[in-house]
């Protein structure tokens, strides 16, 4: 595997210098922080919280640099001037948070100012979900001295949370309530299912209802219901039917005293077969609840400890090819309930993702790529999860196996300490303080198509597909923004090949083009950059030439 490793991911001096002087001579290094802070003192911060990572990447980066042969690939596609995709709402970006976050009321609060910052550096406009294993194990407490309800017997089984409930309170809604407003997101509140009460669901969900208001954008019943059989119901009689049954009974509690209520549902790990289950018996039931969304979550892969989580299988073209199968059977599904599909918990590497994976460049591209395919499927949005390391640990049965694999490496609590936690976090938490990590960049980068058409490829085949043909692991859309200007987002995954692309976009097209790009020194760098180029050029009889560098993302606009 080190040898392989090696091999396919040798970044070698002249393609860094290659690199190094597209970015001086063409963008001029110009940095452009998501949050309009000083670069400085962003540096500064990273560099003093994980100064000995830097210095490891550096040593391990200066290893592995060998000469090899320049790759460079040709590739010319035709830009379509009619909008006739999907179109993405403003807010299809989104975050996944455990419930359990609740258990601390000022996490989502107006008081975590560094929080809302990074959410607002994040997106604009994005969607919170509140969910997760834990969900499963909180129960509403109306009153200071409700007393705790009596719980079922469940099981304990590897990867699922222990059977150790908590209180979720008027005061942390409240709180989430002001949290939506100064950061202007929405919110999918999740409501437990497999250890829940019609009633005590109800009493939550009118309360949610009436504080989020308009913020509220539907109630998720249930979390990973299809693994229910493993440790909250009988596997012998547990499947979509018996779901669907329970989630009804629910739901329509709910909407007795919620009328305006919205759901999505089923919100499966990963068996999607259930969402045509479902599809399937829905004709059958009379006077359904307002279901809008089909949800299901999307890992990788995981645990850490699986040697096939690794960067060149995250990037690879066969890995989109698996979600481009999920997408089919998830939006076939949702044409025929009448609702649309959203993505509402995912990541690189479930149990917490994996250190030099989930945590490094690579997952930036790996998650710019996965939002765009997503959205050209016509999805309403994604969640990747996140959030702080004791609640995803919680969530996994009380440990993040990503740690096994450091402290077997010989590292200290304190090197430890310095990675994100969960390691697939898109906003990590250190202290006080709130980082946004490379995956959240690729996120970042996807959502400038947020609120705009996306611009299908007049060819049989789509702009990834003439791409890959041509020999290089790289991804291609385009989107009519909602200013009217026609955006471009090229992904060069592969490792060596650099990608030189001519755009056209009709020979009697003109108009003025920007760039930028989304990058770092290599795919396994702790960081990632967006950057803004300063100059602005035209097309030539409507087109447009520009060098892709391996592993980088450009994004095109036409204006």
């Amino acid at each position: 595997m080190a040898e392989q490793y090696r091999r396919v991911y040798g970044e070698f001096e002249s393609h860094r210098a290659r690199k190094d002087a597209f970015l001086e001579n063409v963008w001029h290094n110009k940095r452009v922080s998501l949050t309009g802070r000083d670069k400085k003192e962003s540096t500064d911060k990273m560099l003093t919280r994980r100064k000995f990572l830097a210095t490891a990447a550096c040593a391990l980066a200066t290893a592995r640099l060998h000469a090899q042969g320049q790759t460079k690939v040709r590739v010319a596609l035709t830009i379509p001037k009619e909008a006739t995709g999907p179109h993405l709402p403003i807010d299809f970006v989104g975050l996944s948070y455990e419930v359990q976050q609740l258990r601390d009321a000022s996490f989502f609060s107006a008081q975590n100012s560094g929080l809302i910052r990074e959410f607002k550096a994040l997106s604009s406009t994005g969607v919170l979900r509140l969910g997760g294993n834990t969900s499963e194990f909180a129960y509403w407490k109306p009153k200071p001295d409700s007393p705790e309800p009596e719980h079922p017997q469940v099981r304990e089984v590897v990867g699922e949370p222990k059977a150790q409930y908590y209180a979720v309170t008027p005061e942390a809604v409240r709180n989430l309530a002001e949290f939506l407003q100064a950061t202007q997101w929405n919110c999918i509140y999740g409501i437990g299912m497999g250890t829940n009460t019609p009633a005590r669901a109800t009493e939550e969900a009118v309360f949610v209802a009436e504080t989020l208001g308009d913020r509220l954008q539907y109630f998720q019943i249930g979390n990973e219901a299809d693994l229910f059989d493993r440790h909250l119901r009988d596997p012998k009689t547990w499947s979509a039917k018996t779901y669907l049954e329970e989630w009804l009974t629910l739901a329509r509690a709910i909407a007795v005293q919620v009328p305006t209520a919205k759901f999505g549902m089923p919100d499966v790990a990963g068996n999607v077969s259930w969402l045509t289950e479902i599809a399937d018996l829905w004709s059958s039931i009379q006077g359904p609840p307002r279901v809008t969304t089909l949800t299901h979550h999307y890992y990788f892969g995981g645990p850490a400890t699986n040697p096939e989580i690794n960067i060149p299988n995250l990037l690879k073209p066969a890995t989109m090819q698996k979600v481009q199968n999920t997408a089919n059977i998830a939006s076939s599904a949702a044409s025929r309930v009448g609702a649309r599909v959203r993505m509402t918990e995912g990541n690189t590497c479930y149990r917490g993702g994996k250190p030099g994976v989930s945590d490094v460049f690579a997952a930036a591209l790996w998650s710019a790529d996965y939002s765009l395919l997503l959205a050209s499927n016509n999805y309403s949005g994604i969640n990747l999860h996140g959030g702080t390391g004791k609640s995803v640990a919680n969530s996994v049965g009380g440990s993040l196996p990503g740690d096994g694999l450091l402290e077997a490496k010989g590292e200290t609590p304190e090197q430890i300490a310095a990675y994100p936690h969960p390691f697939y976090t898109p906003i990590a938490t250190f202290g006080s303080d709130y980082v946004l990590e490379p995956v959240a960049y690729g996120l970042k980068f996807a959502s400038s198509f947020s609120g705009g058409t996306l611009l299908k490829s007049g060819l049989k085949t789509d702009f990834s597909t003439k791409l890959q043909d041509a020999g290089i692991n790289a991804t291609a859309y385009a989107a009519k923004l909602v200013g009217d200007q026609t955006s471009v987002i090229i992904l060069n995954k592969d490792a060596a090949a650099d990608l030189e692309l001519e755009l056209d976009f009709g020979r009697d097209v003109s108009g003025v083009v920007q760039t930028e790009t989304l990058h770092a020194p290599a795919l396994d760098s702790r960081e990632a950059h967006i950057t803004t180029s300063p100059r602005t050029s035209s097309l030539r009889q409507g087109k447009y030439i520009v060098t892709v560098p391996h592993a980088t993302g450009l994004r095109v606009t036409l204006s």
